[in-house]
């Protein structure tokens, strides 16, 4: 690129301020068809799909919408502002691939799908153009919309399916009147008050309550009432007050319901997830039987703490009528010095005694990592040590009150990883772990030095060996997605580099020799779906995963991508994406993630798009940060530097980048990264910083994996912040943010800040702030512009260099 034009470059990115779009070759492969949405039923024997829908406009975005209680709300619909789902629904048989369009109006789009447990029947939640509706139908295509009905999605999901299977049980809103106006005149100032508590995570507070106005606009937009739904009549029966309920879900013997509701007054500082709540015990017909846990607001957590009192309670799947839960017992603080962490709690109906102690855990219960068994007693709990990083899976029999470890692992070793339980549906709609005789199903992604390579194992439950029932082919990306009726019949997911992804209904066989880690089952298949590539231009691009070490030792990786038409050692302007990430120790730091058999797609303003322009791209390019967890980041300046150093070398050492022709792209955390290694290093002829976060000082409470506060490691918190360091950074770096973003860390005046610091120490810097934007964007506008953008910078200054 000649003197000459670049400045007239310079001057066209100078004077273009209203939207542009990308190149056409770009636009055309941002706006192909998308391959679908799919929701799998119980037993495996149909398929529901749906066309996803990307990119709404602009215009969507800046429609009138509330910031309320940690929630952004689209007044319309009485729903979260910018949700889309997906159109155009069918049904897919399993067996043989036989499809039927479901009748449903056509602007309409699916948001969710509740299937019955013998998988016969479903329940759709539908946008429509001014409400969220209820729709049911049945495997023959069928389906009817339930009259009158507006369900409120707000504070979770609104259908769920009684345990007889026959009706719903739905949260709608109730007969209201207009909206609350705001009053001319304020009632008072805005007042915020620190009572002298100890130290407490403030991470999560944007979007907040903060006027008596948006108090009242919660109340309104957040209240529902519960009732009941007969498909067969589309009658609808109300059973309880308006309230705000969060949770309402049958007991499986259907005689009790557990509800919790949010109750005032409400706070300004936290959102509604931590609201004051009382969760109380209803019998069937909606009437109150007994009150579980009244919960204070829960606004003085401790950092990467919990609250107090009862958490995550649940029904038993495996009993007619019991209560679990979890409670701390080191008071929600994890740096507190106790034997025990949680307990686990159980109430029996009628839910008058007090509530027995099952079992005491040395380390923080994770609820969403349990399943029950399918016999008995058992219970599969996972307990995660904060320091170690480390996982345990126990095996409690909480009817004779036994328990054993089962097995434990490093929770960053994906080469290690047993995978994650499957589960199966009872009759009543509840889930257990699906087994076989005395094993449990295991799915997991199969990483490995070459590429993930998936798999289904058996694991034991009495002596933990496992068995390998099927593991993916090297050339091939193939998972299982559920089971298709008995335990020999799944339905898998099957791509590669060039073949679109489908799905195949499988069937084991014999029992095959096979060498350690391999299947040891036979495996045939037929088709499901037949889906056609949407953009064939791209299975030009070539992958490779790259392996290098660190100056001192550390394996690591990229994943390289390749232009259409490369020229085997000749090198090229290269981007270089990346996202810091913490690991303990070294040996799971350079674990290769990903395949490079997964077909290629491109959404949003993706880095991947520079290979059209010509561009190589190394992405999930490694960046680990180790040490202790507690200290981790006193040392992430110079290990990020070295993880650089390191990909920039290698790239070049195999002729595929130009050392002279590097740029550098990073969202959220990754931002940072782009401004640190422009403020500490030379590697790179220009950055891309996205949605970041540039003066850690302004996160009072720690970030990321930082777990110390301000005042305990104040030289750590201004070394990572690159605002400190504005007057080194001699390279153009491009700021794009949302004007919107919601992301707790990454507020916009972070970008504006660190703009200002760089530009007024004689940088070359240019910030973008787009329009109604969150932390990813999303409006065709905004994603057309964004890409442009990244193209023109890196065309002058890294391509042009």
């Amino acid at each position: 690129m000649t003197a000459a034009s670049v400045g007239a470059l310079d001057d066209q990115l100078k004077s273009a301020t209203g939207w542009q779009t990308p190149p056409k070759d770009v636009l055309k492969v941002l706006h192909a068809p998308q391959l679908p949405y799919v929701w799998t039923a119980p037993g495996g024997a149909h398929l529901l799909l749906a066309d996803p829908v990307l990119y709404p406009p602009l215009a969507e975005l800046a429609a009138p919408m509330h910031k309320l209680a940690g929630i952004r709300l689209n007044p319309l619909l009485n729903d979260h502002h910018g949700r889309h789902g997906g159109t155009c629904p069918r049904l897919v048989q399993v067996e043989n691939g036989a499809t039927t369009r479901l009748d449903l109006p056509e602007e309409t789009e699916i948001f969710a799908v509740k299937w019955t447990a013998d998988g016969q029947r479903f329940a759709l939640t539908v946008r429509h153009s001014d409400r969220i509706g209820l729709w049911v139908g049945s495997v023959a295509g069928d389906v009817v919309e339930i009259e009158g009905l507006a369900l409120n999605p707000l504070l979770g999901s609104a259908v769920s399916w009684l345990p007889d299977q026959n009706r719903l049980l739905v949260r709608r809103i109730p007969a209201r009147g207009p909206a609350p106006e705001p009053s001319a005149i304020p009632a008072g100032p805005e007042i915020m008050e620190g009572a002298g508590a100890s130290s407490r995570s403030t991470y999560e507070a944007r979007n907040l309550l903060e006027t008596a106005h948006d108090d009242a606009l919660f109340e309104y937009y957040a209240t529902s009432e519960l009732a009941i739904v007969d498909p067969a009549t589309g009658q609808v029966e109300v059973i309880s007050a308006p309230a705000l309920y969060t949770k309402a879900k049958f007991s499986p013997s259907g005689e009790y319901l557990l509800v919790k509701r949010l109750v005032g007054p409400w706070s300004h500082e936290v959102a509604w997830w931590r609201f004051a709540n009382e969760i109380e015990v209803w019998n069937n017909q909606g009437e109150f039987a007994a009150p579980i846990a009244s919960l204070p607001v829960a606004d003085a957590v401790p950092a990467h703490g919990v609250p107090i009192g009862p958490r995550s309670v649940a029904w038993r799947s495996t009993a007619p009528h019991t209560l679990f839960w979890v409670e701390a017992l080191d008071g929600g603080n994890p740096v507190a010095e106790v034997p025990h962490r949680d307990r686990l709690m159980r109430l029996e109906a009628p839910f008058t005694a007090e509530p027995e102690v099952i079992f005491k855990a040395e380390h923080r219960i994770q609820p969403q990592r349990c399943g029950w068994g399918a016999d008995g007693g058992t219970l599969m709990l996972t307990q995660r040590e904060r320091i170690r990083r480390w996982r345990y899976v126990w095996l409690l029999d909480v009817d004779n009150g036994t328990s054993r470890l089962w097995f434990d692992l490093d929770e960053d070793d994906r080469y290690g990883s047993p995978g994650f339980p499957m589960f199966r549906t009872l009759p009543n709609g509840r889930q257990v772990l699906r087994q076989q005789r005395d094993a449990v199903y295991f799915s997991g992604s199969g990483a490995t030095d070459e590429g993930d390579r998936p798999f289904l194992d058996l694991r034991h439950l009495v002596t933990g060996e496992t068995e390998r029932l099927f593991r993916c082919a090297p050339d091939r990306y193939e998972y299982v997605v559920a089971f298709a009726g008995g335990k020999d019949r799944v339905v898998l997911r099957s791509e590669s580099a060039v073949d679109v992804p489908n799905y195949h209904l499988a069937t084991f066989s014999q029992p095959i020799e096979a060498a350690e880690g391999e299947a040891t089952r036979a495996l045939t298949r037929q088709p499901i779906t037949q889906f056609e590539d949407p953009t064939p231009q791209l299975r030009a691009i070539e992958k490779r995963i790259v392996r290098y070490e660190r100056n001192d030792g550390v394996p690591l990786s990229f994943h390289l991508y390749l232009p259409p038409g490369y020229q085997e050692g000749t090198p090229l302007p290269t981007v270089l994406y990346a996202y810091p990430m913490e690991y303990s120790g070294a040996a799971t730091a350079g674990q290769v993630s990903g395949s490079t058999q997964r077909f290629m797609r491109l959404y949003g303003a993706s880095h991947l798009y520079f290979l059209l322009q010509g561009y190589a791209v190394l992405d999930q390019t490694a960046m680990p940060i180790l040490g202790d967890p507690e200290t981790a980041y006193d040392t992430f300046i110079p290990q990020l530097v070295a993880d650089a150093e390191a990909a920039v070398a290698k790239a070049v050492k195999i002729g595929v980048a130009d050392p002279e022709r590097i740029g550098v792209i990073g969202h959220s955390h990754g931002g940072l990264m782009v401004a640190d290694l422009l403020a500490h290093t030379d590697l790179f002829r220009a950055g891309i910083a996205r949605s970041g976060s540039y003066n850690k000082t302004n996160q009072p409470f720690g970030f990321q994996a930082e777990r110390r506060p301000l005042f305990e490691a104040r030289d750590v918190y201004v070394q990572l912040s690159p605002t400190f360091f504005a007057d080194q950074i001699n390279d153009p770096v491009l700021l794009i943010h949302g004007n919107d973003d919601s992301n707790p860390g990454t507020p916009p005046f972070q970008s504006q800040v660190f703009y200002e610091a760089v530009r007024g120490a004689g940088g070359t810097t240019r910030l973008v702030l787009l329009p109604f934007e969150d932390h990813g964007y999303r409006a065709r506008e905004s994603v057309e512009h964004v890409l442009w953008e990244q193209f023109r910078w890196f065309d002058q200054y890294v391509r042009g260099s």
